[in-house]
């Protein structure tokens, strides 16, 4: 395994954060410090794009990987037999749903918000698909075509025809985060199926989130499946997809109830 890449902010029990996109924490700060008062807040950098290493090359990325990786975090900044929340958003999501499948017994509980493992749908071969269109779109059109077609295919529109194609180089691609995503991430963990029966064994520590502003859209419509399929619960959040940076404080607040309710009770419902 490459050298790990995390930073540490704050006191309490610890909190592991693993961002979405190519795992670069863009726009997190708001939350972590919001956070920093009553957690522990590691975040996690898989690819090491916020600590030195954007603009290297980068291969294409494996669920897997991301889900060691943060095991190996925590047993870095955890004593053995400890165990940690976890937030995953988007891409890391789905990486938090396969450390909670492989090691439980770190995890006092997870929320993976809008996390798009959209094989359990009933139309999941339908919805991958689309997720190979956008990297498709990427590959021919560029960055701004392809992420069109991502938001279309999220909300379940037509996407519009791209004016003129601008596929970026090489060296392009490696200083654009977001192009790291849809290049090397996008299919791979769109293609992965989270283990339910497990997941269902876990459920007592499982939250699966969407937000507000994603209502009745793709991810919206995958959490609560998996909500309901395993017997977690569902909360809505504040925002959209990147509800993290849109409003950070109320995301925060939400979070640290969910993870550790104020009555000791379980998160509530929130539809």
């Amino acid at each position: 395994m490459a050298e790990l890449h995390y930073d540490v902010s704050g006191k309490g029990p610890v909190l592991l954060v693993v961002p979405g996109g190519a795992g670069h924490p863009m726009g997190f700060d708001g939350m972590t410090e919001a956070l920093a008062d009553r957690f522990t807040v590691v975040t996690y950098d898989p690819l090491g794009l916020a600590h030195g290493r954007l603009g290297e090359p980068v291969g294409d990325q494996r669920v897997e990987e991301w889900s060691e990786g943060a095991r190996l975090v925590l047993d870095e900044v955890l004593p053995q037999g400890e165990s940690a929340y976890a937030l995953g958003t988007s891409s890391g999501g789905i990486a938090v749903l396969d450390l909670l499948t492989r090691h439980p017994g770190r995890l006092l509980h997870v929320v993976a918000h809008e996390a798009p493992c959209v094989g359990v749908l009933p139309d999941g071969a339908r919805q991958q698909a689309m997720f190979r269109e956008v990297y498709d779109t990427y590959r021919a059109a560029g960055l701004r075509a392809g992420g069109a077609r991502l938001g279309a295919g999220l909300a379940g529109r037509e996407p519009e025809r791209c004016a003129e194609p601008q596929p970026l180089s090489r060296e392009q691609e490696l200083a654009s985060p977001m192009a790291l995503f849809l290049a090397h991430v996008l299919r791979q963990f769109t293609s992965y199926t989270p283990d339910l029966t497990s997941l269902t064994g876990s459920s007592a520590r499982l939250t699966l989130a969407a937000g507000s502003g994603s209502r009745g859209q793709l991810l919206d419509r995958t959490a609560r499946f998996i909500a309901e399929r395993t017997g977690a619960r569902f909360v809505g959040f504040p925002g959209g997809h990147v509800g993290v940076a849109e409003h950070p404080v109320a995301f925060a607040e939400l979070l640290a109830e969910t993870l550790v309710p104020a009555d000791g009770s379980h998160a509530p419902l929130t539809t």
